[in-house]
């Protein structure tokens, strides 16, 4: 696992830094995935920051774990790094997930590591789905494949999805669009948005457990 940590100066007893957790499927290095990665994760924590936000970011790099992913769905034993790398996502306060395209939907190796989380472990935790291609064709992956998938494990995928093409890096992409940066800026700051709320929402108050004889004392007639 890659971890990069970054930090905004806090003071003396403020809250735990917000975790921002990244996934990227990438398969090649240098990888166009990765790149998307790192940037939807800095335009994130730019917006947290200028919120008064203290950040700590940690990156895991499918592509280094592909074997621990294989040997798991087989013995259903994670190894360490395994483990470690789905307490990391699993724990944070949000979540980039970026993947690169093939066959129009998500890669096997993306799938695969989510198909090791359960289903109920990012209820409700704040989601940026994207991917990357080497066509605007395969776009739509976004839509029919990644926002169902966190969908059914119950997270809240932010309005904007990002998809980089090839044309995407270091041109204009399409107009009709909007640029990739656009695009970037925009997806992280629904995501810095929700992760916000969630982290200045009041903690729910417990609700009183009234007894049962005094539930049924109350239903008798005086």
């Amino acid at each position: 696992m890659n971890t990069a940590v970054r930090h905004v100066p806090g003071q003396p007893g403020a809250p735990r830094p917000v975790r921002l957790a990244v996934v990227a499927a990438g398969l090649s290095v240098p990888s166009s995935t990765r790149l998307l990665a790192d940037r939807l994760a800095e335009a994130t924590r730019g917006r947290l920051a200028a919120d008064g936000h203290e950040v700590e970011v940690r990156v895991v790099e499918l592509r280094d774990l592909a074997g621990d992913i294989a040997n798991n769905l087989v013995t259903g034993f994670p190894s360490a790094a395994l483990e470690e790398a789905v307490e990391t996502v699993t724990g944070a306060d949000g979540l980039i997930a970026v993947t690169p395209v093939f066959s129009a939907s998500y890669s096997g190796l993306f799938k695969s590591f989510f198909d090791l989380i359960d289903n109920t472990a990012l209820t409700g935790k704040p989601v940026l789905a994207a991917a990357t291609g080497g066509t605007a064709r395969h776009s739509l992956a976004l839509e029919h494949a990644l926002r169902p998938l966190f969908a059914y494990l119950r997270a809240i995928v932010v309005p904007t999805a990002v998809y980089a093409a090839s044309e995407d890096w270091g041109g204009t992409g399409d107009a009709l669009t909007d640029t990739l940066p656009t695009r970037i800026d925009r997806a992280a700051g629904e995501l810095a948005e929700l992760i916000g709320g969630r982290r200045g929402a009041p903690a729910p108050e417990a609700e009183a457990v009234v007894p049962f004889e005094r539930q049924l004392a109350a239903l008798r007639p005086e």
